[in-house]
């Protein structure tokens, strides 16, 4: 891989004969339809990154520079969509900022019971990546022994996971983890709703039927007509600006069910 120390282009070599240069003109132009798509904010600092994310979509549309990849992703929908997919980042792990599940379980879960036994409860992970966030506030709703985990049973309890990335939508649905992932989760919780399949560990049944995983850009349409008595909106906040994270949050409060929680923080690990 080389760099211009002059025009700050990135460019390595092309399967189809040269370099492919990501020049900032390009990226420029890429920056501003994702900001515009989704109101992620991609710095120059972020050149590399996005040279190496969006080099294979080159080569699947056998296209031999960026300046082409460009004018392709600003008129044909399907591939912008493709383009945000590529380069929205998608780390998350199970009980990541543990201290907000222990709030999840000593605060929220009371109230959670108490609403059960009165009407519906709906908790929605916002930006949910992968599904380790959504299936770690199911773990907690349930228990660490699947005795404790009867006040679920005849109770309309929902939770919503939504992403822009449909491969992460498709992950969430399916709640598989290889086992270097689920290392992550306390033993009791992993042996009261996971099962070894081969490869890693499997959500049962009892855990994946509480969740309804949804493709949803945040900052368009909403479809939700129901509030939430719980948000988590956590892992995303990091890439947006502060005009965005406000206009978020303003929405994300507005969908909150009187007396819910809302956990919007930008995660240190």
């Amino acid at each position: 891989m080389t760099a211009s120390p002059l025009s700050g282009a990135v460019a390595h070599a092309s399967p189809l004969g040269g370099e492919a240069e990501l020049g900032r003109a390009e990226f420029d132009a890429i920056a501003r339809i994702m900001l515009a798509e989704s109101r992620v904010h991609l710095t120059a600092a972020k050149m590399t990154l996005v040279h190496s994310r969006l080099s294979r979509r080159l080569r699947e549309h056998g296209l031999a520079t960026f300046r082409d990849y460009v004018k392709l992703v600003e008129t044909n929908p399907v591939e912008r969509g493709e383009m945000v997919t590529a380069l929205t980042t998608n780390h998350t792990h199970f009980f990541r900022e543990v201290h907000h599940f222990d709030h999840l379980r000593e605060t929220a879960l009371p109230m959670l019971k108490d609403r059960a036994r009165r009407g519906p409860v709906r908790i929605w992970s916002a930006a949910c990546s992968s599904g380790e966030e959504i299936y770690t506030v199911a773990m907690c709703l349930l228990g660490t022994d699947r005795s404790h985990a009867g006040w679920l049973r005849g109770a309309d309890v929902k939770l919503l996971a939504t992403d822009i990335s449909p491969p992460m939508v498709k992950a969430t649905a399916r709640g598989f983890y290889p086992a270097a992932t689920a290392e992550a989760i306390p033993e009791p919780y992993r042996r009261a709703w996971m099962r070894p399949v081969q490869g890693g560990f499997e959500m049962v049944e009892e855990a994946r039927s509480l969740v309804t995983a949804r493709l949803l850009n945040l900052f368009a349409d909403w479809p939700m007509r129901q509030q939430y008595d719980v948000i988590f909106c956590r892992n995303v906040m990091i890439y947006f600006e502060d005009d965005a994270k406000r206009e978020l949050e303003m929405r994300l409060v507005d969908q909150l069910a009187p007396g819910g929680i809302s956990i919007s923080a930008i995660p240190n690990a």
